[in-house]
């Protein structure tokens, strides 16, 4: 590896006095791990008229990169970790960013190669992978004219350094020497160091976690660190990380935030009220131009919320909130009021939603529920049931209520086939909004035409849930 990044020198040795200034944006994350897509367009509709100008991918979707097209939003693209060992450079940048960057085409300025690579849950599995795959991917670049203008980062997660306090901050031991590599690679090609923060997480692992720490209200738990105290945790992990890349001997590197977010669901923390107090206040600390205490007057150089719309299909993992993220729901609405400083007051929602017709599966109101069981774990194995669990909006709701909610999200996922709401004669199909107080019964959309099967039909049953059965949470 040493001596790949040695060759890459000679290539980029043009680059070495490239400018980190860059233009400082709140910008998103837009995840695609969803049951229910909107169209590419809709999307790309939506950022324009939240006047969102940078958004990350996680992959090179085509239809995305069309979509684009032509707008000047400026794009980060993203290759998975599973790629790493295998991809062909030259064709990736043939067929990923040079058939789409031109006049009138789309901007992508990064490459992200990897996404959190270093994690430490991975085992190593990919992070000796990275920097043949970077220094590769730039020759390929350099071959086709576009080193000057896409750069190549790296995501990381924050596990990848280590402090007590902040200005004692350090990559962990086993990453020393590929760190050195790739700071000393950003750094020759004018990239910065990306890094994803997420202090929800540290709150919801942690019990002992102050939980005002985690917000931008100020803290009583501040954390004295020499002669600066800290009082958010954005702040002090900031900070960490600029102590690590200072003992490496990289301490002015620019740094991008490529994911930090709130959940609005799925967890005990994570609601509306939370995530909305969390990315208002996120933002306006960022756009004060404050900085921290090692980078005073400093911000990061662009912030991607995460993320942009919910994804309804990731993995729950690492929790069920992992799948309510979003500052919108999965259909481009709103979930709470956020100025992103970018000269809107508040969101505005996706328009021309193509849903699937206003109808709901919901358990049939005569029928004996005994044997429902196996019929839960088939509706929430395969669609998400996560706002059913203990800290989710749907919580609360009575024994029918569960029933009927994990019905119909396995209905929609279906896209409202006829079959799929049958459960052995347990489910029906109601065109009663079966929705009780903030839990919500989804309506699926769809980014192509409905299919036959989603089309209305002659003569149905009308049923309307009644509120008010007794409470009884299933353990599904």
């Amino acid at each position: 590896m040493g001596s790949g990044v040695a060759v890459a020198a000679l290539f980029t040795l043009s680059l070495l006095l490239v400018s980190y200034e860059v233009d400082s944006a709140i910008g998103v994350n837009w995840g695609t791990v969803s049951f229910h897509k909107l169209r590419p367009s809709t999307v790309v509709d939506l950022l324009k008229a939240n006047k969102i100008t940078k958004v990350k991918l996680f992959d090179t979707n085509p239809d995305a990169l069309r979509a684009l097209m032509g707008t000047g939003i400026q794009v980060m693209v993203g290759i998975p970790n599973e790629m790493l060992a295998t991809f062909n450079p030259d064709l990736f940048v043939q067929q990923n960013l040079s058939r789409f960057i031109g006049k009138n085409g789309a901007d992508i300025r990064y490459v992200a190669v990897g996404n959190e690579p270093f994690l430490t849950s991975y085992g190593g599995q990919f992070q000796n992978y990275v920097v043949p795959a970077m220094v590769n991917l730039q020759q390929s670049l350099v071959r086709a004219n576009l080193a000057n203008y896409v750069k190549l980062v790296v995501p990381c997660n924050a596990d990848a350094y280590e402090a007590n306090v902040p200005s004692q901050g350090t990559f962990r031991p086993e990453l020393t020497q590929i760190m050195t590599q790739l700071v000393s690679f950003l750094n020759s090609n004018g990239s910065p160091f990306v890094v994803n923060i997420y202090p929800f997480l540290s709150l919801y692992g942690n019990s002992d976690f102050p939980q005002d720490y985690a917000f931008f209200e100020g803290s009583s738990h501040p954390v004295p660190d020499g002669p600066s105290t800290y009082y958010n945790a954005f702040d002090g992990n900031f900070d960490t990380l600029v102590a690590a890349l200072t003992k490496l001997g990289y301490g002015q590197m620019p740094i991008v935030i490529g994911e930090i977010g709130w959940p609005t669901d799925g967890a005990v923390g994570a609601n509306l009220t939370a995530a909305q107090v969390f990315n208002q206040g996120l933002i306006s600390h960022v756009l004060s131009n404050k900085g921290t205490p090692l980078r005073p007057g400093s911000p990061p150089a662009d912030v991607y919320l995460f993320g942009l719309l919910d994804e309804g299909a990731k993995s729950t993992l690492p929790g069920n909130f992992e799948r309510h993220w979003g500052i919108f729901s999965f259909d481009g609405q709103a979930k709470y009021r956020l100025n992103l400083g970018l000269g809107n007051r508040g969101l505005k929602n996706a328009k021309n939603v193509q849903y699937l017709p206003s109808r709901w599966c919901v358990a049939h109101p005569s029928r004996d529920m005994t044997l429902v069981g196996d019929h839960l774990r088939l509706a929430c194995s395969a669609a998400d049931c996560t706002t059913l669990n203990n800290g989710g909006s749907c919580s609360q709701l009575g024994e029918k209520d569960n029933i009927s909610y994990a019905f119909n999200s396995y209905y929609q996922m279906q896209m409202q086939n006829e079959k799929s709401c049958d459960f052995d004669g347990l489910g029906m199909v109601t065109f009663l909004d079966p929705s009780v107080g903030d839990c919500r019964f989804l309506v699926g959309v769809t980014d192509k035409g409905l299919p036959s099967s989603a089309k209305p039909m002659a003569r149905w049953s009308i049923y309307h849930i009644c509120i008010g059965v007794v409470i009884l949470t299933l353990t599904m």
